[in-house]
């Protein structure tokens, strides 16, 4: 969400700068969008480690504890 915040406020700076000729303010405005697609590219990344990262762990924490479950029910099937 930071990046999408990034992205609007340049595109208001950019718009701004457009209009009253200030190419400072312009370009400021393209350097933020420019930021928020980085933030939004790096938060994607991370939501694809973890993903990636993240399964196996959970299957083998929920295989481990399923074991763990059917051990404490009935200790003679082990």
């Amino acid at each position: 969400m930071a990046g999408e915040m990034d992205k609007l406020k340049g595109k208001v700076k950019e718009a701004a700068g457009a209009v009253s000729g200030d190419q400072s303010t312009e370009n400021e405005g393209k350097l933020d969008q420019a930021k928020g697609n980085l933030k939004q590219a790096a938060e994607n990344l991370k939501d694809k480690a973890k993903e990636a990262l993240g399964g196996p762990a959970d299957k083998a924490k929920d295989a481990s504890e399923h074991a763990e479950e059917k051990t404490r029910r009935d200790p003679d099937d082990a």
